[in-house]
């Protein structure tokens, strides 16, 4: 079957031919092999899913978890692993609409939806891009002025020269992007494996952390940082993201070619998201470790949690390796960010714009309320500005994940691939839970305000 053919058998859902391919600069740059080894074409696939996997440890996820683990110990495990079980399923959905139908999520929106729809859809969007890039300015400018004394209000205008790093690895190709997420995320990891085996927490502990507990519905305030985490974690802008750079692989498009690619992008994004759940509940685990059982139960900032490290373990270099990671994470999420905002406006609005331009404007929207706090209230309102970031994430979250889940189980929209019975209602139920916590976590964060 001929590529037209493969693409013919989804139009029949959509209103309009696909007018433009979703990031045209690196669309379908990258070739999987046709013969070899299974493990050679998983090889030649992987990437896309690490790119998603930052988001889910970026500065935002860091504060919660600090939170969680220093007030409440092991017992929020359980919150990060449904986290990322939830998000595993959210992201092999966006990797399936990307590669069935060549369109990436915010394309498929501007095509279902009616125009007043698709605007508010993408108003929405962008100031969830913004908010997590105000987390990730926020969290960058925090290391730099923890590891070398850079006034917090600098480190945030340094940030906008990330911007020409991204720019730079792309016109190299996508792979050197890739290249430079991994390592970044490995970087990360071996910081918080150093610091677990210092932090000598308690195994049973841990273990015990990872079951269900009901004490998370008893105790509001318990039950309001375990939201925290959730929105902290699953990550509205990353769904859109995902959609998109699965096609930067030059896929058979044929039934059998989007079947292997299908299953060759959750794989990648499933492994992926396992290494970040390692790193979301090693952070806890630290804290836990580290601050619930020498009493400091209050610690639930960034800049505390590095100062207290290095006196409660002995060493000075346990907030150095602290700070290291999260300036990797700073810059790692900074970089998936930059990509999203370029996905969104493009496929809502369907206009281009010159990709320094895009990038400047969306690294723009975050840095300039950032600079605004903290001239007005100092580096104390960092705490604010990051809780309030992960509060409009939470808000724009629905608005991602339920018209993925609708395009996905669409028959019309992705024949034979439509999403089964079973994934149906367990997706379904993610979108109601989620939809559900993060209307609670409205209500409580507004409660709080006034």
């Amino acid at each position: 079957m001929g590529k037209e053919t493969g693409l013919a058998m989804h139009n029949q859902g959509w209103k309009q031919e696909r007018a433009n391919v979703s990031l045209p600069e690196v669309h379908g740059s990258l070739t999987i092999p046709k013969t070899g080894s299974w493990f050679r074409k998983f090889l030649a696939f992987a990437g896309p899913g690490y790119l998603v996997a930052v988001g889910y440890m970026d500065p935002g996820n860091w504060a919660t978890d600090i939170a969680g683990g220093s007030m409440f110990g092991y017992s929020l495990l359980f919150v990060i692993l449904l986290s990322n079980i939830m998000a595993m399923l959210l992201q092999s959905l966006a990797g399936k609409l990307g590669i069935v139908t060549g369109r990436d999520l915010a394309q498929a929106c501007r095509d279902h939806y009616s125009k007043p729809v698709s605007m508010a859809l993408w108003i929405l969007c962008e100031l969830a891009i913004a908010a997590c890039d105000l987390a990730e300015v926020l969290g960058t400018a925090i290391a730099l002025n923890l590891l070398f004394g850079i006034p917090i209000l600098y480190g945030v205008i340094i940030t906008v020269l990330d911007v020409f790093i991204v720019l730079l690895l792309q016109n190299k190709g996508f792979r050197y992007i890739e290249a430079l997420v991994i390592t970044l995320i490995g970087t990360i990891g071996v910081c918080f494996l150093i610091e677990i085996i210092w932090a000598k927490p308690d195994a049973g502990g841990v273990l015990a952390g990872f079951a269900p507990n009901m004490e998370l519905f008893r105790n509001p305030e318990m039950l309001y940082i375990g939201i925290g985490i959730l929105g902290a974690t699953v990550m509205p802008h990353n769904l859109y993201l995902h959609s998109s750079i699965v096609q930067t692989r030059q896929i058979e498009q044929t039934p059998k070619g989007k079947r292997q690619a299908i299953r060759f992008a959750t794989a990648d994004s499933t492994i992926a998201l396992t290494l970040a759940l390692f790193i979301n509940a090693a952070i806890l685990i630290i804290a836990a470790a580290t601050f619930h059982t020498t009493g400091n139960t209050a610690i639930a900032e960034i800049g505390d949690a590095y100062h207290m490290l290095a006196p409660l373990l002995g060493t000075s270099a346990a907030s150095i390796l602290f700070g290291v990671a999260l300036l990797a994470a700073g810059q790692n999420a900074t970089l998936t960010g930059t990509l999203a905002g370029q996905i969104v406006m493009e496929g809502f609005l369907n206009i281009r714009l010159p990709a320094w331009l895009r990038r400047l404007i969306t690294r723009l929207i975050a840095v300039v309320p950032a600079v605004i706090v903290l001239a007005i209230v100092g580096d104390s309102g960092t705490a604010d500005l990051l809780i309030l970031s992960q509060v409009i994430l939470s808000l724009q979250l629905s608005f991602a994940v339920i018209p993925l889940v609708k395009f996905t189980s669409d028959k019309k929209k992705m024949g034979e691939f439509a999403n089964r019975l079973w994934m149906n209602i367990t997706a379904w139920t993610v979108a109601a839970i989620i939809a559900g916590l993060n209307i609670y976590l409205l209500y409580q964060t507004f409660t709080d305000w006034f």
